[in-house]
């Protein structure tokens, strides 16, 4: 049975396609593109306005927030984890720093040159579609990288396929459920990146686990935009009311999720 049940999009047809049954939109003119070594770093400082390695302690912070957050729910810190997209490996150094015995894929040879060679990691350049191994991992961790993939089915399936059962999916991603796609979409369609295949909300999320038997312990925003706000939310007289009903909805234009296969 496939996951993904297409129709076209009730209010977008022109820019998606709509799973029925998960509610994941599909983003028709998205193109692949070939993503050289300078990709990641060139894409980072033009969104925020310094270079990647410049900004390795806010980095390093995030992922230590991050593994904060996975150990709340996973007690064991001698367990196996697969980042996917690891670029230059702060995140993997995090979490092998407090006992994970870490793996990382990335694309960018340059970017697991450094991981190997200025952190010590064991990290493979390679697209994560073509990466074969007999391991199974008890978590696997992909930030910002799955809405690249033009295959959803494909690439979950696989992520699925090398976690262990009772093990942890953590992924950051954009959100339809947000500000910017709830309340302006012209403006989501404007800035939508064109090598994004796929656009989820925290509730389809929680079906698409469902699907493979995982359930969802943890979403929140990435960040707080009342400015983008054009309904009743952005009309609220405190930013604090704002941003404590984001975080108790999870609406934000990128959100963290975190599910255990069962």
């Amino acid at each position: 049975m496939s996951l993904f049940k297409i129709t076209a999009h009730p209010k977008f047809p022109e820019y998606y396609r709509y799973c029925e049954n998960t509610g994941a939109c599909f983003y028709i003119p998205a193109k692949s593109r070939s993503y050289s070594n300078s990709y990641f770093l060139d894409e980072y400082k033009a969104q925020y306005k310094k270079t990647y390695y410049e900004d390795e302690a806010s980095l390093r912070s995030l992922a230590k927030r991050r593994l904060q957050i996975l150990e709340r729910f996973n007690k064991s810190k001698k367990t196996n984890l697969l980042e996917i997209g690891s670029a230059a490996g702060f995140f993997l150094d995090e979490a092998k720093k407090i006992g994970y015995k870490t793996k990382g894929i990335e694309i960018s040879e340059s970017e697991v040159n450094y991981s190997r060679e200025q952190l010590g990691l064991d990290a493979e350049s390679i697209s994560f579609l073509d990466y074969n191994t007999d391991a199974k991992f008890d978590c696997i961790t992909a930030f910002f990288v799955i809405e690249h993939f033009p295959d959803q089915e494909k690439v979950l399936t696989k992520i699925f396929s090398l976690l262990n059962e009772g093990g942890f999916i953590f992924l950051a991603l954009p959100s339809i459920y947000g500000p910017t796609f709830s309340t302006n979409s012209d403006e989501w369609f404007k800035t939508h990146p064109e090598d994004h295949f796929a656009d989820y909300s925290p509730l389809s999320l929680k079906k698409v686990f469902q699907y493979f038997e995982a359930k969802v312990l943890y979403c929140e925003p990435m960040s707080f935009h009342v400015s983008r706000d054009r309904g009743i939310r952005g009309r609220f007289p405190f930013k604090i009311f704002y941003n404590s009903l984001a975080r108790l909805t999870s609406y934000g234009d990128t959100i963290q999720i975190l599910a255990k296969r069962r």
